[in-house]
């Protein structure tokens, strides 16, 4: 279960995208907090908003009006290059497509953003190590993708994504390409990181099967918050 501190505060977050003289709104009027802690499910039917609220979360997208606080800090006011420094220390992410490398062994792709940070390869290739025992790959390290099944992959994407000790994990849609199995697999595993490391996880679904684990539960329709449920 999370604290009562918010890392991070959304305050009237509108997303507005423009096709040609048409305007789409995405995004209304959103107001969140996410606690230190929580492992809370944003879910929607396609085209909800889902994935526009988690790249705002996530820092890559920016409102189009409203607030983004993220552990104490505005994030409107860092300029590009210090908020790319700031996403990559303070967040994580997982996507539904892996987005790993190809030519790149489970290990090195672990590695990959350690490496952007600067951290010696020597550091890194032991952090990526432990990172791949925690998801239960420690025989994988040198397989490349292509090896892999379509859950072991995402396994890997988890580990990438919690090397950098991040207060935020952010996965889109993480089990969209996997099994019923290897869904509920990978959520089982992203909630044991949840509580054994005490970060937060944020991840949005499409399936209200895979709801049964988290603490809170956010149904996003039409871009609004129609409910907020923490579970019992």
């Amino acid at each position: 279960m999370s604290d009562t501190t918010p890392i991070l505060k959304l305050r009237n977050i509108k997303r507005r995208f423009m096709l040609g003289e048409t305007h789409i709104d995405a995004l209304n009027s959103i107001d969140l907090d996410i606690h230190a802690g929580e492992f809370l499910a944003v879910w929607g039917p396609s085209g909800s908003g889902k994935s526009t609220l988690m790249n705002i979360i996530g820092l890559i997208d920016s409102p189009t009006a409203g607030t983004v606080n993220f552990d104490g800090q505005d994030t409107h006011a860092l300029a590009d290059d210090a908020l790319t420094e700031f996403r990559s220390q303070k967040l994580g992410f997982v996507f539904q497509n892996f987005n790993l490398v190809p030519v790149l062994s489970a290990l090195e792709n672990v590695m990959l953003p350690l490496q952007i940070q600067g951290v010696a390869e020597a550091e890194a290739r032991k952090r990526a190590a432990a990172a791949l025992v925690d998801v239960g790959l420690e025989r994988f390290v040198n397989s490349l993708p292509d090896k892999l099944s379509g859950g072991q992959r995402q396994r890997v994407a988890i580990a990438r994504a919690l090397v950098v000790n991040p207060k935020l994990v952010i996965a889109d849609e993480p089990t969209a390409n996997l099994d019923s199995e290897n869904s509920r697999m990978v959520v089982d595993l992203m909630r044991e990181m949840n509580r054994a490391r005490k970060v937060t996880f944020v991840f949005t679904t499409h399936d209200p099967r895979l709801l049964d684990h988290v603490d809170r539960k956010i149904l996003l329709r039409d871009g609004n918050i129609v409910s907020d449920e923490v579970m019992a």
